[in-house]
């Protein structure tokens, strides 16, 4: 009987199976990162149809991540009975439809509706089930593995408001997103059938977590607090810059193509922010590293605080797209070396949960600030101030104990 050949059988078994989850988690998170960001291109065409104000056209924005938080918990139990290709299946389908249905909104409460429900459904479970997948799968490489998946992100804020714009021009708004929106659902439905629930292991025994803390003491100490903390005040940005900038950045006197570029500026030093704040975190501590995210961001708001012509504000988003992806690869990393991984679940969901909160402030309050003022000037002032806040309270935190810290062995 002949045996296989070097480049036959024996190398397609060399293939892991597992990067095809990887593969489904990069792609639902550049989906629905990717068509997200390009929300804010159809600002003007709201505003030029409807007249609506800037505080409505972000205020559903503000409810899809409000309601991102709320239903993230019963996404994450679902996957944990059900697994990850059915949720993702059921959420990405809705997220697809959510984008086809915003060709026939005329009202503003049909803008809420779709946010609220469909976008928001996408949204709860682009991380909680892909990342919580992710990490069930690699144990000995989890940190590298989540930071190439989040890239995903990057790459989707690179490429999908470039191709918003141009259909866009080329089509008219209404069938821009019924063509996104179909295409979506079908990429998200792609990435949900990759998905695979990980096999039941023994993970208590082979990482050895009896350091490890439960969430009832996480609770207890500061650095939770703190960290909850930080994150509502970093967040804010994190939500808001994208939203707003390629309306400012057209309010400053871009085309609407030129514009979407900044989204892709950003899409790209984010996943330089990514990979880097990732390495980074391995050798560093947390505090320094959530630092080294602070300094880019409060530099950035500042920046963008008194550009008052299109062009700088495309190095001035480079620096922020840098902060922007660190701070996405720092918290995970930082809760299991204050608290370990026993509860790094129920600790990383509740700090997100504060996150939720200022992402759902930021936009509308910003968008408030342009309808009052005419310009964004005191909303990146405001948020530049909380971003110097939250690097006092980084500053502020205890180093991590013996006693309290249980690191990732997996």
């Amino acid at each position: 009987m002949s045996q296989p050949s070097a480049t036959g059988t024996t190398a397609t078994a060399r293939i892991d199976p597992r990067y095809a989850v990887v593969f489904g988690a990069c792609l639902t998170q550049f989906t629905v990162i990717g068509l997200l960001y390009s929300y804010g291109l159809l600002f003007k065409a709201f505003e030029t149809e409807f007249g609506w104000s800037r505080t409505l056209l972000s205020g559903c924005v503000s409810l899809a991540f409000l309601m991102m938080g709320v239903l993230a918990i019963p996404a994450g139990r679902l996957n944990d009975r059900y697994g990850p290709r059915i949720v993702l299946g059921v959420t990405g389908t809705a997220f697809g439809a959510g984008f086809v249905l915003i060709a026939l909104v005329a009202e503003p409460w049909h803008l809420f509706a779709i946010f609220g429900l469909f976008i928001a459904l996408g949204l709860s479970t682009h991380d909680v089930v892909t990342l919580g997948t992710i990490a069930r799968w690699f144990e000995r490489r989890r940190g590298m593995m989540t930071g190439v998946v989040k890239v995903g992100t990057a790459a989707g804020q690179v490429a999908v408001p470039p191709l918003m714009a141009l259909l866009i021009v080329t089509l008219g708004w209404r069938v821009a997103v019924v063509v996104l929106g179909i295409v979506a659902a079908a990429l998200l439905l792609g990435a949900a059938f990759a998905m695979k629930a990980a096999p039941p292991r023994a993970e208590h025994e082979q990482r050895g977590l009896e350091d490890d803390i439960g969430f009832a003491q996480v609770r207890g100490t500061r650095a939770f607090w703190t960290l909850c903390a930080i994150q509502f005040l970093f967040f804010s940005a994190l939500t808001t810059v994208p939203l707003h900038v390629v309306v400012h950045g057209m309010d400053l006197g871009l085309t609407a193509a030129l514009a979407a570029g900044l989204l892709s500026v950003q899409g790209a030093a984010s996943a330089v922010g990514r990979l880097a704040v990732g390495a980074l975190t391995d050798r560093l501590s947390g505090r320094q590293a959530y630092a080294i995210c602070f300094v880019p961001l409060i530099a950035s708001l500042a920046a963008m605080l008194v550009i008052d012509t299109p062009w700088p504000l495309f190095a001035a988003i480079a620096v922020y797209g840098f902060a922007h992806g660190g701070f996405f690869t720092v918290v995970s990393p930082t809760i299991a070396e204050y608290f370990g991984t026993r509860a790094h679940g129920s600790a990383f969901g509740a700090v997100i949960f504060f996150g939720t909160i200022g992402g759902a402030l930021g936009p509308v309050l910003a968008g408030r600030v342009f309808d009052a003022t005419g310009g964004y000037g005191w909303a990146f002032a405001s948020l530049a101030m909380m971003a110097v806040v939250g690097l006092g309270l980084v500053l502020s935190l205890p180093a991590p104990t013996a006693s309290s810290t249980g690191q990732a062995r997996g």
